[in-house]
């Protein structure tokens, strides 16, 4: 099962794509952890990535497709994989063909998205006001039409995000077949 998870940050996609791992016995894969993990190199790619994040932007199409086909190239995505914080563009969606059954959109406002962001305990470097507001901001630009271009494959489920995290997992795993 290759299952794709979309929301702007604080949605819940990470509570949900551990959730979905430890339910569904297939690894889950973070875009964000992993750009987040490589900016603590000291590369020129590392460094490059940590700027960019840090000023609330979305790293290029092209090193964005890079990085994750060459992720899924490994043993343990072989089975399926549960993906989150990809594909952020159109341009990311069109060129990656790896036969995904499902993408779910978990759906906060942008306040709720906020009020986690500022309440949760793990603070990142990256989190700041400004750039989780870039992010949304982004979000609604540059992903929206993301979700219009699974729904006409017919592969969207649309998911309240405002619900408990049980909740939300309970409405997911009843959409999986």
């Amino acid at each position: 099962m290759k299952i794709i998870l979309i929301g702007i940050q604080g949605a819940g996609k990470s509570t949900q794509g551990n959730l979905l791992t430890n339910k569904l016995n297939i690894p889950y894969l973070s875009t964000g952890h992993i750009f987040r993990d490589m900016a603590k190199e000291k590369t020129p790619m590392g460094r490059y990535i940590k700027e960019t994040m840090n000023a609330g932007f979305l790293i290029p199409d092209d090193k964005t497709i890079e990085v994750v086909e060459e992720y899924l190239k490994k043993s343990e995505y072989q089975k399926g994989y549960i993906m989150d914080g990809f594909p952020r563009t159109l341009a990311q969606a069109k060129k990656f063909h790896n036969g995904i059954d499902k993408v779910f959109y978990i759906e906060v406002s942008d306040k709720e998205a906020l009020w986690r962001l500022f309440g949760r305990d793990e603070n990142r470097e990256d989190d700041t006001l400004a750039a989780i507001r870039k992010r949304i901001a982004l979000f609604h630009e540059v992903t929206e039409p993301v979700l219009d271009y699974y729904k006409e494959k017919g592969a969207l489920v649309r998911i309240n995000g405002e619900q408990s995290v049980a909740d939300i997992h309970k409405e997911i795993m009843s959409k999986i077949s």
